[in-house]
């Protein structure tokens, strides 16, 4: 007698973020193991075959995929109860079908790139053990919070008292983020570590 495997569905529903122009698309699924930001279309057509789909909609303006969900950044003139259903039943359909969401060596080609751009990490020999104090507050504290809400956030330099952090999927162009990163962020880091004198973002 055969047996055939039975393939646990894949559940997927949406959960609202801070940036009314993005939705998280959350899934039982492990989809990926890091960040992969996709703002313009060139970069999804080399890298992700998902996001590729997905910006072939005239509504989807960012996809942002990690960890158990898909973070859809939409055009502002068009309305999620429009939408919303299309996506959802789209992306479930293409994880149940197993299809590649993101091709090998992405995350690695994204480092290339960073270090090339000269997006490393920078600050001073001297201000090492400060910087790693930071990063693990904001790892600790901070992204699983901005996870939570479909973006995340990353740490880029660190000079003369002011953190930039970089902004990625639905914190990117978000109203609110401005207050979070200033009330939030930046007087957290201030309490925590007092050579810290402001926070400012960049976007992905």
């Amino acid at each position: 007698m055969e047996t055939t495997a039975v393939k646990n569905p894949v559940m997927l529903y949406t959960e609202q973020t801070p940036n009314p122009e993005s939705l998280k698309f959350v899934t039982n699924r492990m989809l990926y193991r890091g960040t992969a930001d996709f703002r313009e279309q060139p970069l999804a057509e080399e890298w992700s075959p998902l996001a590729t789909e997905l910006f072939a909609m005239p509504y989807v303006k960012g996809v942002y995929i990690s960890n158990n969900f898909v973070t859809v950044s939409k055009e502002f003139n068009y309305a999620w109860e429009d939408i919303m259903f299309k996506l959802k039943e789209y992306i479930k359909a293409y994880i149940e079908e197993g299809k590649t969401l993101i091709t090998d060596g992405f995350a690695e080609a994204m480092t290339k790139l960073e270090e090339e751009r000269g997006d490393t990490y920078e600050y001073s020999e001297e201000d090492a053990e400060l910087v790693k104090k930071i990063k693990d507050l904001l790892n600790t504290y901070v992204k699983p919070a901005v996870e939570m809400d479909g973006g995340n956030i990353e740490f880029k330099s660190f000079k003369e008292g002011i953190v930039t952090v970089i902004l990625q999927g639905s914190c990117s162009g978000c109203p609110s983020s401005t207050v979070t990163l200033k009330s939030g962020i930046e007087g957290m880091l201030k309490r925590m570590v007092p050579e810290v004198k402001e926070v400012v973002s960049e976007m992905g």
